[in-house]
């Protein structure tokens, strides 16, 4: 089954399968079965060609997906770049925008990787 471009795959739950769209997660996966009246555990493969069809307009008419979120969500984050707002400063250097510390999380993000201490002892030669 194909909705927004993406390729379901068949051995999956409906439920879960869905998911696998980019915009839709469990909450809105099990929104649209619940309004197209079909069971959450039935798999991709049982469907029949209508119960696609109904699943397919539901998403694609009723929730942002793909690339049209994708386009949204870095148009929102160009806007916050364009306008210089402290948000829009943290994207442009890649670190965390929403008050995370950055001490001891994102290190690898802000080129600050450490290397971990051993226990200071100096390997010994084996005998043989």
């Amino acid at each position: 089954m194909r909705i927004s471009g993406v390729i379901i795959p068949k051995d999956k739950r409906l439920i879960i399968g869905l998911t696998y769209i980019y915009g839709i997660g469990p909450t809105k996966s099990r929104e649209v079965v619940k309004v197209t009246g079909l069971d959450p555990n039935i798999r991709i493969k049982d469907l029949t060609e209508a119960d696609e069809d109904k699943i397919r307009s539901i998403v694609e008419k009723q929730h942002k997906t793909e690339g049209d979120l994708r386009r949204e969500i870095s148009s929102n984050i160009k806007r916050l770049k364009d306008i210089k707002s402290y948000r829009g400063s943290r994207h442009a250097k890649r670190l965390p925008a929403h008050g995370q510390r950055t001490k001891t999380n994102s290190r690898t993000t802000r080129g600050n990787k450490r290397n971990l201490a051993g226990s200071g002892k100096k390997p010994t030669a084996q005998k043989t």
